[in-house]
């Protein structure tokens, strides 16, 4: 057996009522409190209100360069002993980023990855408490922040070991309620979280094990609230977002979210959504091409069987629930070679399973555009129909 690596949060609790657990765990690890929330702060009131006197840093949208310059020079003027991220994914990387950065000198950027200089931390981080309130990145166990950079026009990311939460408090009551259009972007997020690494070049036996039983659960729970409100899916949900961001720290992606962080640093599009339009088109390209090169496309065959259906219907499915189109999403036909391009030099893009070239991986974000016509894998393009 080749020899692996598991590496996750320093704790993890999991269930309905963990959060109440922040309050304390915070305060047990310093007396500055940090506490980054999203942009309303309905969610994190019960935190909020038990550590009276924390900085608050309400993060609106998905974090930016210039956001993280803004507010490291304010936690660091202020002592902060230990961050508590509750919110989103988007909450959680700036936490995460800030909980890295405010022991280290000089600017983000000297440690971002393709824009920047990518240095190493030169100090461990703060403790870090992450408290996720929806179901999509699993950044609560993620060893990395997404910083998106608009003046390159691409998200990156800022990476260290030592960036594993101390603590992730997974409490699905918090996504309870959680908007139709946001519960399936960011439950496709998290679906495409455990068919990546599942995938993946990188796959060893223990994220294999985590991502065969949550792929089908996922897709289960997210059809199910698509259906209804439901507190058994938010909790299947919340549980294969958790897995997913384990499984990525330990095996990494592929090229849906290879693709998937360009377009975001171009359009600005919700990275969920993105994914979910990739996936399918993504998927199909992959498993053809594999079988074109002589591997073995057992898994695939597998994801096929658990998602209830072909890529097409998995297609069909999603944008009938609400998902849009890439061109929705700001992607145009002239932008298509630079994503491409970009996209294949991304890091997530080192765990695919088959080598794609710039023009397969135009071929794919033709296919997710919008319009008709079909993929290389003979899948119809997004808006096209899969039968009269």
């Amino acid at each position: 057996m080749t020899p692996f690596a598991f590496q996750t949060a320093g704790r993890v609790r999991f269930g309905r009522g963990v959060a109440s657990q922040a309050v304390p765990e915070a305060r047990a690890r310093g007396d500055r409190v940090l506490i980054v929330h999203g942009r309303s702060t309905a969610r994190a009131a019960p935190v909020l209100a038990g550590l009276k006197g924390a900085i608050l840093l309400p993060c609106p949208a998905e974090p930016t360069l210039d956001m993280l310059d803004e507010a490291l020079p304010v936690a660091r003027a202020a002592g902060v002993e230990v961050v508590l991220g509750i919110g989103g994914g988007a909450v959680l990387d700036l936490a995460k980023a800030l909980a890295a950065l405010v022991p280290a000198p000089g600017q983000a950027m000297r440690y971002l990855e393709v824009v920047g200089e990518g240095q190493a931390l030169d100090a461990a981080p703060l403790p870090f408490i992450a408290v996720p309130t929806t179901a999509g990145t699993g950044a609560e166990v993620t060893r990395n922040a997404v910083i998106g950079v608009p003046g390159h026009r691409r998200k990156v990311s800022l990476r260290d070991d030592r960036m594993l939460a101390d603590l992730a408090l997974v409490d699905p009551a918090l996504a309870d309620g959680t908007p139709r259009a946001v519960t399936l972007a960011s439950g496709l997020d998290a679906v495409t979280q455990v068919i990546e690494p599942y995938l993946s070049c990188r796959a060893n036996p223990v994220t294999d094990a985590l991502c065969a039983a949550m792929i089908p659960r996922g897709f289960a729970a997210l059809r199910r609230l698509m259906e209804t409100e439901d507190a058994a899916a938010r909790d299947d949900m919340a549980l294969v977002s958790l897995t997913g961001g384990m499984a990525l720290t330990n095996a990494g992606l592929g090229a849906v979210h290879g693709l998937a962080g360009v377009i975001g640093g171009v359009t600005g599009a919700a990275h969920g959504a993105i994914c979910g339009a990739l996936l399918p088109h993504v998927l199909s390209l992959n498993e053809t091409v594999c079988r074109t090169l002589g591997q073995d496309t057992h898994r695939f065959e597998q994801i096929r069987t658990w998602i209830g259906g072909g890529y097409a219907e998995m297609a069909d499915w999603a944008h009938g629930a609400g998902l849009p189109c890439l061109s929705d999403l700001g992607v145009t036909p002239d932008n298509v070679p630079e994503i491409a391009r970009a996209a294949s030099m991304s890091s997530s893009m080192k765990g695919n399973p088959a080598p794609l070239s710039p023009p397969q991986l135009e071929t794919v974000l033709r296919s997710a555009l919008g319009g008709q016509g079909h993929s290389a894998g003979g899948l119809p393009a997004c808006g096209g129909r899969t039968s009269a």
